[in-house]
């Protein structure tokens, strides 16, 4: 958690990606979505389930299965509009600019094929080393991990869970990425294989210098990792700020359910909240706020009118505590937010 300097790394402008289902009918899953990652950051993105984590992940990825498609936009890296590469140019920013540990390490990785010829294949394709240059660079990731090169000849199912999703990470830094993105890595695992795998990253990224992209619907794994946080319903931001501001002063009512559905280890007789009903279907979102139908905070005015994502008005902003930090906004979602002459 050590942000290197204010330059951006990825920008995310407005990003749109839709799915066309059976009979034609299409799904918004991720709509007009903007934040930035800076060198060194970990930013967080969470919600629940089928809010549209996954998909702008693989959206920056361009990693989308043939029914979706991106409809509008910039991916901005390094200045450079991913969205105007055709698939050969994109081919050289995937493993050696940007990687991905994909969810369930067991279904990622290939079964017949030993893990080290997995972690192999990227850097014969992309490094363009010789096989003896490249099984050293093998043995030095697993090393990095914790796995000792002589089970670098093993098949997956070998491994462990834990050690499944060592394996991911060692595959995933293959080419020296800048930027990781990791989708639920925490899934399946126990508790303290979880602690292990997320005190990994941490120890990569610190060696590294990584920039991290991290995908869950665990508050307590953010809270524990990132220096931003962006929580997303609907397909759309909720709100985005840096972790304090979010877990300490949320402002949109979904981050304020989601926090107080989350256990707290300094109150533990304290019967947790919940959020009636079910996020909206993709296909059929409502015309206001997406939260409207489940919010106890509703106004007239959130069933008729989208809010827009802007700056929080009540809260006093600033830099981030460190003066090499980039300054981040606090944004929220809610027509609650807003002024009230904006309201009408």
């Amino acid at each position: 958690m050590a942000l290197e300097s204010t330059q951006t790394l990825l920008s995310i402008r407005h990003l749109s990606t839709e799915f066309t289902g059976s009979g034609g009918s299409l799904a918004r899953a991720v709509d007009d979505v903007s934040f930035d990652i800076h060198p060194g950051e970990t930013l967080g993105l969470v919600g629940e389930s089928g809010c549209g984590k996954t998909t702008t992940m693989l959206s920056i990825m361009r990693l989308l299965p043939s029914s979706g498609r991106i409809t509008s936009g910039q991916i901005l890296y390094d200045g450079v509009d991913l969205l105007s590469l055709n698939e050969r140019e994109m081919r050289r920013y995937r493993w050696k600019e940007m990687a991905m540990i994909f969810q369930s390490a067991m279904n990622a990785l290939n079964p017949v094929v030993t893990v080290g010829d997995q972690i192999r294949e990227p850097i014969l394709q992309h490094d363009l080393m010789d096989h003896e240059a490249a099984d050293r660079r093998v043995d030095e990731l697993l090393d990095l991990v914790g796995i000792s090169k002589a089970r670098k000849d093993q098949y997956p199912h070998q491994y462990s869970g834990g050690m499944r999703q060592r394996a991911m990470i060692a595959m995933a830094l293959a080419c020296r990425p800048r930027i990781l993105f990791a989708d639920e890595p925490t899934t399946a695992l126990d508790v303290m294989i979880q602690a292990q795998v997320l005190e990994l990253l941490q120890h990569v990224q610190r060696e590294l210098g990584l920039s991290v992209m991290l995908v869950t619907h665990d508050l307590g794994v953010v809270a524990e990792v990132s220096d931003s946080v962006v929580v997303m319903y609907g397909g759309k931001v909720a709100e985005y700020g840096t972790s304090d501001q979010v877990y300490n002063s949320p402002q949109h009512p979904y981050t304020q359910r989601l926090l107080e559905a989350f256990p707290d280890l300094n109150a533990p007789g304290e019967v947790l909240a919940s959020i009636p009903g079910y996020p909206p279907r993709l296909n059929d979102l409502p015309p206001g706020c997406r939260f409207e139908p489940r919010c106890d905070q509703r106004i007239e005015l959130c069933s008729r009118l989208s809010p827009e994502l802007e700056e929080v008005t009540n809260l006093d902003h600033g830099s981030l505590t460190s003066g090499s930090k980039p300054f981040l906004r606090h944004l929220a979602a809610c027509h609650l937010c807003t002024s009230l002459e904006k309201r009408q």
